[in-house]
């Protein structure tokens, strides 16, 4: 019974198939566009986005320009998001508001719509973040076409992701030149890593001022300055101890409740130390040679 119990309900799976798939080719077989056009939203309420797709991509032509084809364009490009295929849906969404319909019933919500495809498609933090400045763009496009929009606020909140997104990448890369430190073969065109960490470290919060990662460039960019002068041949060691107290000031200026305060007065110390010791010889071999 059991056996039969569950062929009964494949076969029953299979007939339901079988009857969607049929009912489908049907409807695309009328000769009815408003038949379809029915039947495509039927089936977008049903959450068949793929079914609806396909009814709409073959009504859309004869719909074009009309009220019927502003409603159906918009509603194709939602079955694109909705199945996660960001990249059609972005495409149809900018085909809405630059050419199809820019006075449309749906120019907002298709603006919003293509910053949220673009948003969707970003990569992860350790990859190329090429995804992530389209979508920064598209947001911000969308932002100042409609300042009073509903979904300002939405458009607003996935910006500020996609740039802490950009910060963290900055912050990653940073971090690697300085945990590559003296690896002269990532320095065969000159300079150091220590140098690219302090660069690309002081780029990061001139470009992003407010962002909460700016305490730790700080920090980095001292680490990096005392390696600096550390490695650095003789008589390169007084200017850049002297450049990397000038920076702790900085930094406990500026963050004088730091969690790092402890580590960047050790840097100060060693610093300060060294910068004694190089005065003292400097002053002993001026007396040596009068």
């Amino acid at each position: 019974m059991a056996k039969i119990k569950d062929s009964l309900l494949v076969l029953a799976a299979a007939l339901i198939v079988l009857t969607s798939c049929h009912s489908l080719n049907t409807v695309l077989k009328s000769t009815d566009r408003d038949y379809k056009l029915e039947m495509a939203k039927r089936y977008y309420a049903e959450g068949k986005y793929n079914n609806a797709y396909i009814l709409l991509d073959n009504v859309l032509p004869a719909l074009r320009g009309t009220k019927a084809g502003d409603e159906a364009l918009f509603m194709a490009g939602m079955c694109k998001f909705n199945t996660h295929d960001y990249d059609g849906a972005a495409e149809l969404f900018k085909r809405y508001y630059t050419k199809s319909y820019r006075n449309g019933e749906f120019v907002d919500e298709a603006r919003y719509y293509t910053a949220c495809s673009y948003y969707e498609s970003t990569y992860p933090v350790r990859l190329d973040q090429s995804a992530t400045y389209q979508a920064i763009k598209e947001i911000q496009s969308a932002m100042e076409s409609n300042p009073n929009s509903k979904r300002y606020a939405a458009l607003q909140d996935m910006l500020f992701k996609m740039q802490d997104r950009l910060v963290e990448k900055e912050y990653l890369s940073a971090k690697l030149y300085y945990d590559l430190g003296d690896y002269f073969l990532n320095c065969l065109q000159g300079g150091s890593n220590y140098e690219a960490c302090v660069v690309t470290a002081q780029n990061a919060i001139k470009d992003y001022p407010y962002s909460p990662r700016k305490e730790d460039f700080a920090i980095l960019i001292l680490r990096a300055k005392f390696h600096m002068a550390e490695s650095s041949v003789e008589n390169k060691k007084y200017e850049r101890y002297s450049d990397t107290v000038d920076e702790y000031y900085g930094f406990v200026n500026e963050y004088p409740q730091s969690k790092f305060l402890k580590e960047a007065k050790n840097i100060f110390d060693k610093s300060e130390k060294e910068l004694h010791s190089k005065r003292l010889r400097q002053y002993t071999t001026e007396i040596e040679n009068s």
